[in-house]
């Protein structure tokens, strides 16, 4: 796509799982970041990944949401996913203890079911040799997102065409109770507009990763 650098190495699922096994095996503690717009799989790759490595943790950048009583207050709630709805300086704070405290270390999670975060739900443990942490902004610029990527060892752009990330994310807000009308107007007044800053950044990347073998995912 006219987005990616050509000169970026593209991977598949299959290469992606075998680097990352490389680098959990590298000796210290490896951050891996993967980045893709809305309802690109980010997720689901994130789960193939950690499937090949025992001590591997993921840490989704989506734990740090600002709460949707924060986001009203601000007068954001109507934008909640878009860059300046997150705890930005939290999530730095996290990236930098997972480099260099020694001890367990609790992350947040976001719970799509309350649409709300929870603290402390992921304990990444000192023995956690690979730690994956997935999101749209990893290479963003604006907003404070510009500390994330000095403190990623790698980042990799997850390649899904426009049309698939519509279809996978209309179908998501449905299928957690919104009508049809509903998710399609939030999609494209919300979704799309984030899609397009998220594809903006895909040429900071270190590797692009595709996954065609995953079509029906969402």
């Amino acid at each position: 796509m006219e987005h990616l650098s050509p000169s970026l190495p593209v991977m598949d699922l299959a290469q992606a799982c075998s680097r990352a096994v490389s680098l959990a095996n590298s000796g210290e503690r490896v951050i891996v970041g993967i980045v893709g717009p809305p309802g690109a799989g980010k997720s689901t790759v994130t789960a193939s990944l950690m499937a090949s490595i025992a001590d591997a943790v993921a840490v989704p950048m989506d734990g740090f949401h600002l709460s949707n009583e924060v986001l009203t207050d601000l007068g954001r709630r109507e934008r909640k996913g878009a860059p300046d709805t997150f705890d930005v300086a939290g999530y730095v704070a996290l990236l930098n203890r997972l480099r260099g405290d020694a001890g367990t270390i609790y992350a947040p999670r976001f719970d799509r079911s309350l649409e709300e975060s929870i603290g402390s739900a992921i304990p990444v443990p000192p023995e956690c040799t690979l730690v994956i942490t997935e999101g749209n902004y990893l290479l963003a610029d604006d907003h404070g997102w510009s500390e994330v990527r000095t403190l990623l060892d790698e980042v990799w752009y997850l390649d899904v065409p426009r049309e698939v990330l519509v279809s996978r994310l209309v179908a998501r807000r449905m299928s957690d109770g919104h009508p049809e009308g509903e998710a399609r107007t939030w999609v494209k007044d919300v979704d799309v507009p984030n899609m397009a800053r998220v594809e903006a950044t895909a040429a900071r990347a270190d590797r692009v990763l595709t996954t065609p073998d995953l079509e029906g995912e969402r």
